[in-house]
């Protein structure tokens, strides 16, 4: 059986500054942040990679990165293949005016022709550690429903707020996520608006690990969604939001711990603060100078 990394790419064409937030070289030799998942998600035995992109981003992602992901994988044994998320591949017709896309789980659910297997999902423009990928890794075999939660006071942002799904926990099981905007670094922790949130809360940064069935899941629950929504110019089917009605129907859902800090670039001044952290892994010897050195030994 696979071991399946779906990745989320489509927003890659959203515009940051002067460029593409995704493809901000972040690592000494110009690497950036989606490199970093590649080599770890490989590292800890993942096998296949689905890349969830629109077409028309499709020639400037193979050039940029896909083309370069294909050589490497390989030569390690590694399938690589693309899933495409079209704002109208919708079993319905189309909203007149809509131009926002559908969300996470639209994306996930272009991959349901790809995937026969568990399988993991990331974001394309965040960096999660080693730890995530081996937990994820090992609870793929499973096929049950799972996220890495990661450590609020590794996810915060120097720069201004953020907004993080806060997890509820109890027994190892997640209860809960609560969609929370706006947290931002305080002297004595962190706080959104008048609320205080403890920094060792754990937090979706939305990395999930996904059993085989929840794409029948997203395929009949992506119609209702299409009949109930309340915006039809703005609202979106989202991974949360979606694993939150399988909780209330009983669902479980575990919560493995990662203790690695998360990067991102969530506003233009975060790169040099990600350019920095990524020094200081290098530094303890987290990665060697040719990333994929130790791949291919």
């Amino acid at each position: 059986m696979k071991t399946t990394l779906v990745i989320l790419a489509a927003g890659i064409g959203s515009r940051f500054g002067g460029g593409i937030k995704q493809l901000e070289p972040v690592g000494p030799g110009g690497e950036i942040i989606i490199d970093y998942s590649i080599h770890d998600a490989i590292a800890a035995g993942f096998d296949k990679i689905v890349f969830i992109i629109r077409r028309d981003i499709e020639a400037d992602f193979k050039e940029v990165i896909g083309n370069r992901m294909e050589n490497l994988c390989q030569g390690l044994g590694v399938e690589v293949r693309y899933a495409f998320q079209e704002l109208t591949d919708i079993p319905a017709e189309l909203p007149p005016g809509r131009v926002k896309p559908w969300g996470t789980g639209h994306a996930v659910l272009a991959c349901k022709d790809l995937i026969a297997e568990p399988f993991a999902v990331i974001n394309a423009d965040d960096y999660y550690g080693k730890e995530g990928f081996v937990k994820a890794a090992a609870f793929l075999k499973q096929d049950a429903y799972g996220l890495v939660g990661y450590v609020l006071k590794n996810t915060l942002s120097d720069i201004g707020g953020v907004t993080r799904g806060i997890c509820s926990v109890e027994d190892g099981r997640l209860t809960g996520i609560d969609e929370t905007h706006d947290i931002v670094k305080t002297s004595g922790g962190a706080r959104s608006g008048d609320k205080d949130i403890p920094l060792d809360a754990l937090v979706s940064m939305n990395f999930w690990c996904l059993p085989t069935r929840f794409l029948r899941v997203l395929e009949e629950g992506f119609p209702r969604f299409l009949e109930t929504m309340q915006n039809p110019l703005k609202d979106e089917y989202l991974l949360p939001i979606i694993v939150d009605g399988l909780l209330k129907e009983g669902a479980q859902v575990s919560v493995l711990p990662s203790r690695d800090a998360w990067f991102g670039v969530t506003y233009k001044e975060d790169k040099q603060n990600v350019v920095d952290s990524f020094k200081a892994l290098y530094a303890k010897g987290a990665y060697a100078p040719d990333l994929y050195a130790d791949l291919k030994k």
